[in-house]
């Protein structure tokens, strides 16, 4: 019972949930970017190169035959694939230059709730008084 319940604490802490929720978002938007990718971005690329459809593209290393299927190397697919990181690192990127942005105003607004410790004060007054 009781590893049941130091699996519950170790669960319900937020670094876990937060990480599970950015792992399903991480994958929605993995879905999304690729289907920009392949249904928007590429076919009109695709067309400005000739009719090319890059899912197509391979270099095929041996033929098929009847008791074999064909081996390739599908360098449109590889190609596509780079496409969608590339997009996703982007995104990632100008995510988190935002927050970090915001992260540095956060720090850079002066504290004025905060007061100064009573040793210091008291520093700063003797300070003061020697310079007058």
């Amino acid at each position: 019972m009781e590893i049941v319940e130091e699996f519950k604490k170790f669960i319900m802490r937020g670094n876990v949930i937060d990480l599970a929720v950015g792992i399903i978002i991480g994958g929605a938007f993995g879905k999304i970017v690729s289907s920009f990718v392949n249904d928007i971005l590429m076919p009109p690329i695709g067309v400005i190169l000739g009719g090319v459809n890059f899912s197509d593209l391979k270099l095929v290393l041996k033929a098929a035959s009847d008791k074999s299927p064909e081996v390739a190397l599908k360098y449109g697919s590889f190609i596509q694939a780079s496409v969608d990181f590339l997009i996703i690192a982007a995104a990632i990127f100008s995510m988190i230059k935002v927050i970090n942005m915001m992260q540095k105003k956060e720090e850079e607004k002066p504290d004025a709730l905060k007061e100064m410790p009573a040793q210091e004060k008291l520093l700063t007054e003797i300070r003061d008084l020697l310079k007058k």
